[in-house]
């Protein structure tokens, strides 16, 4: 069993996400330069002035490659570690040479774990405590400063293990959100292939009875079944970009949409009042289109019945355009900062993007939050509409 943890850890890749160098790295440059100056000046002893100096130095600017190169930057940071103390101990000086400002080095003790592989974590781990065991064996100390020195080095890598396990637990729960809507998605268009399907069918059958007696009306059947055949092609298309669980049955029930959300609003209850607004055509949405505009606005609506600070109304506004649909939900809370993007709202990002449109929620300019969201009235190959319903 340890052996497969250990091949697990070992074979973990790096995080995708590692930023590039941002103005904390020159931040944390800044001070360690600055704090290696003050010490060199200030300080009376000092041991091997110049070297420990020039080594603090090389220390402070392997910062700069923490996070694109991790082993390699704790490899020479320990390694030079171990060279300088092996350097003290034959020169037999008795002091430990190098100044306090080195301590930049818990910098890339941090970010080994944090955006390392599991092989860049083993091997680093491996120069860490070796360095460490070196200069525990060359330098008296008492045992109980040497297990806190210890602790203290070995802190930053525990808080970086914790940090990249959460944001590692949050991207996979937003990738089961964003699945299980595909999911959702894709078991509502089913329903909807299959009722075109019906038409198709129905259509066909009343074409072939009439081409005898009434072939103007027989052409109108045929002019029915092609309108019905492109809308089934476009929302097959949808169905198969969405599914994600080949599985997945249709849910019995049809999914809810525009017309349900004046009995959403109703129903909401809470210590709101929603105020809701609907402009436009929207009897003739496509389903999915439909769908997913309920979804928005339940969703919207009840974050800001949770969440809300000190806020007595919430606007919702549903307006159909000509290609596409524009759903706005606003509260006139307190600014929160961006802590309510929860994953619900991921959920819902998916499903706008999935239909070829787009959400965007964040706190509003002045107050509340805001949830802003566009969707094409239907769909073509490349997520735009373009066959007007007849």
């Amino acid at each position: 069993m340890l052996r497969d943890d250990l091949r697990t850890l070992w074979t973990e890749p790096r995080p995708p996400d590692a930023p590039a160098r941002v103005w904390r790295d020159w931040a944390l440059l800044a001070a360690g330069l600055g704090g290696v100056v003050l010490e060199a000046t200030l300080r009376e002893n000092v041991v091997w002035r110049p070297v420990a100096v020039v080594f603090a130095v090389w220390l402070c600017v392997l910062s700069l490659w923490r996070r694109p190169r991790p082993l390699a930057m704790v490899t020479l940071a320990f390694g030079s570690v171990a060279v300088l103390q092996l350097a003290s101990l034959v020169a037999a000086s008795g002091e430990p040479v190098g100044l306090d400002s080195g301590v930049v080095v818990l910098a890339l003790v941090y970010a080994l774990p944090r955006w390392g592989s599991g092989r860049d974590i083993v091997l680093g781990s491996t120069v860490i405590l070796m360095a460490f065991a070196l200069c525990a064996v060359t330098i008296e100390t008492p045992a109980g400063e040497q297990a806190a020195g210890f602790v203290f080095l070995m802190l930053p890598g525990l808080i970086g293990a914790a940090v990249r396990f959460r944001v590692t637990a949050r991207e996979r729960q937003v990738d089961r959100i964003r699945s299980r809507e595909r999911e959702q998605l894709a078991r509502e268009l089913h329903d909807t292939v299959a009722h075109h399907v019906s038409a198709i069918v129905i259509r066909a059958q009343a074409g072939r009875v009439l081409a005898g007696t009434d072939p103007s009306a027989a052409v109108d059947a045929l002019d029915g079944v092609e309108e019905e055949g492109a809308r089934t092609l476009e929302e097959m298309r949808a169905m198969v970009t969405a599914l994600r669980n080949p599985g997945a049955g249709a849910e019995l029930a049809p999914p809810a949409g525009v017309a349900d959300l004046e009995r959403l609003v109703r129903t909401a209850g809470g210590r709101l009042r929603v105020d809701l607004g609907l402009d436009g055509e929207l009897a003739t949405l496509p389903p999915a289109v439909d769908a997913a505009v309920y979804r928005i606005v339940q969703e919207s609506v009840t974050n800001a019945m949770r969440h809300a600070v000190n806020a007595t109304e919430v606007v919702v506004r549903v307006t159909a355009e000509r290609h596409a649909v524009r759903v706005s939900v606003r509260d006139n809370g307190h600014r929160t900062g961006r802590g309510r993007a929860g994953y619900g709202l991921a959920g819902l990002r998916e499903r706008a993007a999935l239909l070829g449109g787009k959400l965007q929620a964040g706190p509003g300019a002045e107050q509340g939050w805001h949830v802003e969201a566009e969707l094409p009235r239907g769909r073509t190959e490349n997520g735009a509409h373009p066959r007007p319903r007849r």
